[in-house]
């Protein structure tokens, strides 16, 4: 039975975050979400596919050796949240590290509903084989910044250790020009790769595909949603509805 949750409550929402990344790293490159280090590691040269998702109640030190030896090689993040040690993000750049990003951490409750009419033109789908996922990592790529390894995102696709993941596609005269991906792994419904292609934007399709993973995660039972947002994308979503909760910081070592 899932657990009565509200907006407010973060560490489900974090949990949810460390479950994906984790289970898109696949058996042997990462670790269980749960453990005070865990430490992901895809291959696909792009901050966000590698990388230290907290470090709870262990010395800032210990962990950034660890991190180091993992990693190495590697294009790699290091996420900083509600869920680390307090004063991890200052002890990180006292080490050298330097911030690359901010993300909002935005929530809804999947009660609330809005009216949206989608593109007459638009289709939407769950991808299930691999020519179709193939398709779909290609379809976000770009919007994402992702440039290379594409095959091998591919591969982390399908081979993923999660369960519970839908990936739906949109569709106009049979080509895919959107994604969104929604994980359905924990309590709380958590979205990624939500992107459509430059050639479609402002047409309403990112908006659509987000009302209808809401919709999925409605009909799994779940109530809460979330979200890491860029800047571009945190206005579409403040408009469905979604709320910040809190931020997630970014760091990097130069060498």
């Amino acid at each position: 039975m899932l657990k009565p949750l509200s907006i407010r409550d973060l560490q489900p929402q974090l949990a949810a975050n460390r479950w994906y990344w984790t289970g898109l790293a696949g058996a042997g490159g990462a670790d269980d979400p749960g453990t005070d280090l865990p430490i992901y590691r895809t291959g696909v040269a792009h901050p966000l596919m590698n990388g230290v998702l907290r470090v709870r109640d262990m010395p800032l030190d210990d962990a950034v050796a660890v991190a180091r030896q993992r990693l190495d090689g590697s294009v790699w993040a290091w996420w900083v949240g509600a869920d680390s040690d307090e004063g991890t993000a200052e002890g990180l750049m006292a080490r050298g590290a330097e911030e690359i990003a901010t993300l909002p951490i935005m929530a809804l409750d999947l009660d609330r509903t809005v009216t949206f009419e989608a593109p007459g033109d638009l289709r939407l789908r769950t991808v299930t084989d691999a020519a179709e996922t193939a398709e779909y990592v290609a379809t976000y790529a770009g919007p994402l910044d992702i440039t290379t390894d594409l095959d091998l995102v591919t591969e982390r696709e399908i081979g993923s250790g999660y369960l519970d993941v839908v990936r739906r596609a949109a569709i106009i005269d049979d080509h895919m020009v959107g994604t969104c991906t929604l994980s359905l792994g924990t309590d709380v419904a958590a979205l990624y790769c939500i992107a459509a292609h430059p050639d479609h934007r402002r047409r309403g399709i990112a908006t659509a595909l987000t009302l209808d993973a809401l919709r999925i995660a409605r009909n799994s039972g779940r109530r809460i949603a979330t979200l890491q947002s860029s800047s571009e994308g945190e206005p579409v979503y403040r408009r469905i509805g979604f709320e910040t909760v809190s931020h997630y910081r970014l760091f990097a070592f130069g060498d």
